[in-house]
């Protein structure tokens, strides 16, 4: 992996950010933006426990999923609030994400601001929460909407990897799937290059994002998390500005998941291998390209 810092402000001006981020899709830091909000005082463990521990939720382990299993498919059920005192208790390899507790709980949806004037197209029905326990992994992604994000991290710290969507084919992308078959975890101090050499092609960011931390993440970037301690954050999404971008989203979400959870269910030992083969091809693509340019 070709890693290097993501720029780090604690403000920015909206023509700035549109010039030298937006248009260019990069990544950036805003440090302050969240240290205006109610939520940067007001949210922790205990305050999310009060008011809406009775609800059910859907948590995911560490496990990597397999090329048969529909994505998103939780690995246990239980009430937020029990959930919480887990992660409050020590090391747990449990996460949530896609939690929409503003549903459950309206009023906290004035606990924050939306940041529009530096960007233009956010879904305001969906802002979402994420948790993980210390130690719980988010595994190599990208989201399916192909929205650009304004990601929160309000308690903890989490170490992040980031790469353009054009890195697909180095980071071994299953087709039809969001998902990179090569595993990140740990990767400061070990990864599986001799199976995924292209990985060493991939070009990305690398930071630890800290309580206040707001990352911009534009559509399409893979991204792996590690909670480095017990945290929560919230993403705030937007659609692309573009005709494109937004056909691009539709697509990925209602066509392509569909079809690939289709496959899985009919025919899912020929789907994962004919999957396996194209990742692999076009992963040799990208290092034969290599060795051109060299």
């Amino acid at each position: 992996m070709q890693l290097k810092t993501i720029d780090k402000v604690e403000s920015i001006q909206p023509h700035d950010f549109k010039r030298y981020y937006y248009d260019t899709m990069t990544p950036l830091v805003i440090t302050g933006l969240a240290k205006k909000w109610p939520a940067y005082h007001k949210w922790n463990w205990d305050y999310f426990i009060k008011v809406a521990g009775e609800k059910e939720v859907g948590v995911y382990n560490n496990t990597k999923s397999d090329s048969y299993t529909p994505v998103n498919t939780a690995d246990a059920y239980m009430k937020f609030g029990d959930y919480l005192r887990m992660v409050k208790a020590g090391p747990l390899d449990l996460r949530i994400f896609l939690f929409n507790i503003f549903q459950h709980v309206p009023q906290v949806k004035d606990d924050f601001i939306w940041p529009d004037e530096l960007m233009k197209g956010f879904v305001k029905k969906y802002p979402m929460l994420f948790v993980g326990g210390e130690g719980s992994i988010t595994h190599m992604h990208f989201d399916i909407d192909m929205s650009h994000i304004f990601h929160t991290q309000l308690a903890g710290k989490k170490r992040t990897l980031l790469f353009p969507y054009k890195e697909q084919y180095k980071l071994y992308r299953k087709p039809w799937e969001v998902l990179s078959l090569a595993n990140f975890a740990d990767y400061k101090n070990v990864f599986d290059y001799e199976n995924f050499p292209a990985v060493k092609l991939a070009k990305g960011y690398e930071i630890i994002l800290e309580r206040g931390d707001t990352l911009f993440m534009p559509a399409g970037y893979w991204h792996h998390m590690e909670y480095v301690e017990a945290g929560f954050a919230m993403s705030l999404r937007a659609l692309q500005g573009d005709i494109s971008g937004k056909l691009a989203g539709f697509w990925k979400l209602f066509g392509m998941r569909g079809i690939d959870n289709l496959m899985k269910r009919t025919l899912p030992q020929w789907w994962y291998e004919w999957k396996r083969e194209q990742l692999l091809q076009n992963a040799q693509r990208e290092l034969a390209a290599s060795v051109i340019k060299v």
